[in-house]
């Protein structure tokens, strides 16, 4: 009874306000069709504005039309109705009924775009070539959990302001997600490690990372797991959690690699070929195409060698380039030692007999060398 006393009252107060005030209506209603005009024509231009960046990166100008372009025409209605309503002597039924239909309107459009902005962000987050080489399978994943939090907010907000005692509905939710979270608990962590690595981007697909002892290229990120192939042929599946508790080398992102050589040479080199051999290590470098000198000195005094360390740059992230580049250092050193007649060293260890007097002599007297066979 009471509803049909509510529906009667507001239809009488509908038509008495109609019949009475047909000025102040008609210039609410042109006010009204002139801001949900404007309303409209700033949702096409955003629409304009997305439609000329399709399939480029996402920029914020871009993200913020996106949230635009997702205006709902009910809402631009309501919101025009709700802003020139009460300048039209409006019943107060009907202005209440309004104004519901408006709360409830601009609760729902405002999940939507919090929506639209959260992926916006995560796309631009992302990247567009990371779609299908990153983290894409997450999108829905991210889509569908934002999508069930900004809704049953705005459905908890829309029964709070229609009167309802909204306590006990959050109450619930509340022991619900918690005891949801405790019992997922491993799920939800593998998860939230994936995000990290679409927001904070470790690594992406095709790089080569090293972690613990293994080394490999990633084939897939997953919610749960990545997938990596090692140099030795297998395919190795880590948790994405455990993955990110280690300490992880990307080598997909160096631009240059560091060559450290140690050779000892003989103690019999005279000191000044020993001061040349930093002179002909940076020449040998310096010949290679994809070579840059750093230093070369000897460092120390060994049991049966001079200790020389050289460091070099190859400016490759490639790994067969830094070999072949060591390669091509080694040989070249080999070829100016023999030529300058600087013999490298090999554990060795030389006895000496000392005579009467103190002066060492050999322990073997001197013999001709042997005749050459008939």
């Amino acid at each position: 009874m009471n509803f049909e006393h509510q529906t009667a009252t507001l239809l009488a107060d509908t038509e008495a306000w109609l019949t009475g005030n047909s000025l102040n209506i008609a210039l609410a209603l042109g006010a009204g069709v002139a801001i949900a005009l404007v309303l409209i024509g700033i949702r096409s231009l955003s629409c304009k504005l997305l439609a000329r960046a399709k399939g480029a990166d996402l920029h914020w100008r871009h993200i913020f039309a996106r949230v635009v372009a997702r205006t709902s025409l009910i809402f631009i209605i309501l919101a025009s109705a709700e802003i020139v309503s009460e300048h039209a002597a409006t019943p107060p039924s009907l202005l209440n009924l309004i104004h519901i239909l408006f709360v409830i309107a601009t609760a729902l459009q405002a999940a939507i775009w919090g929506r639209e902005l959260v992926l916006g962000i995560v796309e631009h987050r992302v990247g567009s070539d990371d779609e299908h080489s990153s983290l894409g399978s997450a999108i829905g994943i991210i889509r569908l959990l934002v999508s069930i939090a900004l809704f049953a907010i705005a459905i908890i907000l829309i029964l709070d302001n229609l009167g309802i005692n909204v306590t006990g509905l959050i109450a619930g939710l509340g022991i619900g997600g918690i005891a949801i979270g405790l019992a997922a608990q491993g799920i939800f962590s593998d998860l939230f490690a994936a995000l990290s690595i679409l927001f904070d981007k470790p690594f992406r697909r095709g790089d080569q990372i090293t972690f613990g002892t293994t080394t490999g290229v990633v084939e897939n990120i997953g919610l749960k797991s990545t997938r990596i192939r090692a140099l030795t042929g297998e395919e190795v599946i880590i948790s994405n959690a455990k993955l990110l508790e280690q300490q992880l080398q990307n080598w997909a992102l160096i631009d240059r690699r560091r060559a450290v050589m140690n050779f000892g040479l003989v103690y019999q080199t005279a000191p000044e070929l020993l001061a040349q051999v930093p002179l002909e290590a940076k020449e040998i470098v310096e010949a290679q195409p994809l070579g840059s000198f750093d230093r070369c000195h000897a460092f120390q005094f060994a049991a049966s060698s001079i200790d020389f360390e050289l460091v070099f740059h190859v400016d490759s992230s490639a790994y067969a380039d830094l070999m072949s580049v060591r390669q091509a250092v080694i040989l070249g050193l080999m070829r100016r030692f023999a030529e300058l007649g600087i013999d490298f060293a090999y554990p060795t260890q030389t006895s000496f007999t000392a005579a009467p007097d103190g002066k060492l002599i050999m322990p073997y007297p001197d013999e001709p060398a042997p005749a050459a066979p008939r």
